[in-house]
């Protein structure tokens, strides 16, 4: 186990700084007279294992290898969404242990999928416990690789790769300055969005916990309705904008900040996204025109919002998009595996592995008409080899063949056929709402078998580790010395 003692002592620094974190919502509980020792004596726990573990690795190396840092990474999504249920439990809504666990591992991975139901009179600490697991949950991964990795001996980007976040190129000289600019820009993108969300016609409570969900694209809200519950333009347009900054690749933002003004536009997986989104707006809008029969009934900023939502794995929803018939279901479904970009906080099967995906099967198709031909396959200005090809073949077809394990297990478990399958979809993509009356957009998960929540647990940090960092702790090599 001394092999591994780099990574218990990090484990042990991020339970004590969650533990601190903890106490955030104890600030909420008095402000709203609604003080109890729930977050008191979880922190306590959370420090205390914190504390143990750091100091019972304290002589450990700084140093670590590929290995550790693979089953790192499992372990911390694991060990917070553990110690992250305990509020749940200890609070007044007295969630099982499967309730808690669900419900914190729908945070940290920024699904968005909830237990709870009447969450208007949930009391206000549980709410921002949410709304700050999701805010830590967006972009912890990348901030963990940047700031700890140096630390041990190894470049932070190499854990972005780990976690399925695209880069590898080193746009700054120190991984800790990367790191500082990508939390000022996520800190400013947060308080920007809760400003403008104020400004629309939201509480200050409601406004600083939707910005920390909106930016994430985690999707949580303080009402059964979602996004719904207010019914403003204004407020839906500020999600929107929101939602689609925290969508682009944080790197581009430091990119940007360094010189490159047109990396928005020059970015091959930038465009093909807001290009997606005016695609599947345009498909949505014919169909619903022909459908209704009557283009006046259309709701553009409907399908607007709720294509934007689903595509970036947010999960927000401002009507019942399942009532749309049945291809929009589908048509949702193709964007819940699509997902974002690689770099930000949505997750999914990422533009840019569906982008180079479409150009491999094309130069595969040019090479039968032209065997004799040399196609060089680039994206972004640069070859693109095979073992990025090989990676990205297979992480594809593990998706769709863990997706229909997935939903063949949550069959087994009793839920009908639409319900399996879009759960099996939303949790693997990190979207949240599923279909159907079971689990759909303005459903919960409460009713579901313990087992069912266990599964589509595994299936959201599967989904938010991209499958190799979870399933290689399982080899057997792995372990090997």
């Amino acid at each position: 186990m001394s092999n591994y003692k780099t990574v218990f002592f990090t484990l042990g620094i991020l339970l004590v700084i969650l533990g601190v974190a903890m106490l955030i919502p104890v600030i909420f509980q008095l402000f709203y007279k609604e003080f109890n020792s729930t977050f008191i004596i979880s922190s306590i726990i959370t420090v205390i294992f914190g504390i143990l573990f750091f100091l019972s690795n304290i002589d450990h190396q700084k140093t670590i290898n590929t290995q550790q840092a693979f089953l790192l990474t499992a372990l911390s999504w694991i060990s917070i969404a553990i110690f992250g249920s305990i509020p749940f439990i200890f609070s007044e809504l007295k969630l099982s242990v499967t309730d808690a666990f669900f419900e914190s591992m729908s945070g940290i991975t920024t699904t968005g999928s909830t237990i709870i139901s009447n969450i208007e009179t949930t009391p206000k600490a549980i709410l921002i416990w949410r709304a700050m697991l999701q805010w830590l949950g967006g972009i912890g991964i990348i901030l963990m690789a940047i700031t700890l990795m140096p630390i041990m001996n190894i470049g932070g980007m190499q854990l972005l790769k780990i976690s399925g976040n695209d880069t590898s190129e080193k746009i700054l000289p120190k991984s800790k300055q990367i790191s500082l600019r990508l939390i000022i820009i996520y800190l400013v993108l947060t308080f920007s969005c809760a400003l403008f969300y104020k400004i629309s016609g939201m509480n200050y409570f409601d406004s600083l916990s939707h910005a920390m969900t909106t930016i994430s694209t985690g999707g949580f809200s303080n009402y059964d309705q979602s996004i719904g519950y207010f019914n403003n333009p204004k407020i839906e347009t500020v999600s929107i904008i929101f939602i689609l900054l925290g969508s682009i690749p944080f790197i581009s933002y430091i990119k940007f900040i360094s010189g490159n003004k047109k990396i928005i536009f020059n970015d091959e997986q930038i465009k093909l996204f807001f290009k997606m989104i005016v695609i599947s707006v345009f498909i949505l809008f014919v169909y619903l025109a022909i459908v209704n029969q009557n283009i006046f009934e259309i709701s553009v900023r409907s399908i607007i919002f709720n294509v934007v939502s689903i595509l970036t794995g947010t999960g927000y929803v401002t009507k019942e998009f399942d009532q749309w018939g049945n291809f929009p279901l589908i048509f949702f479904l193709i964007l819940m595996f699509i997902g974002g970009c690689a770099g930000s906080t949505t997750c999914g099967i990422k533009i840019f592995r569906v982008h180079i995906l479409y150009y491999f099967v094309k130069n595969q198709l040019l090479k039968v008409i032209y065997p004799r031909a040399i196609i060089n396959l680039r994206y972004n200005n640069s070859n693109v080899d095979d073992k990025l090809i090989a990676s990205i073949v297979s992480f594809v077809y593990l998706y769709i063949l863990i997706f229909f394990v997935l939903a063949s297990l949550l069959t087994l478990t009793g839920l009908d056929f639409t319900t399996s399958i879009s759960g099996a979809a939303s949790s693997l993509s990190n979207v949240g709402p599923g279909l159907g009356s079971e689990i759909g957009p303005n459903s919960n998960y409460s009713n579901l078998p313990e087992q069912s929540k266990w599964l589509l647990s595994l299936g959201m940090i599967m989904g938010r580790l991209e499958i190799f960092a979870i399933l290689i702790v399982f080899l057997p090599s792995f372990w090997r010395k």
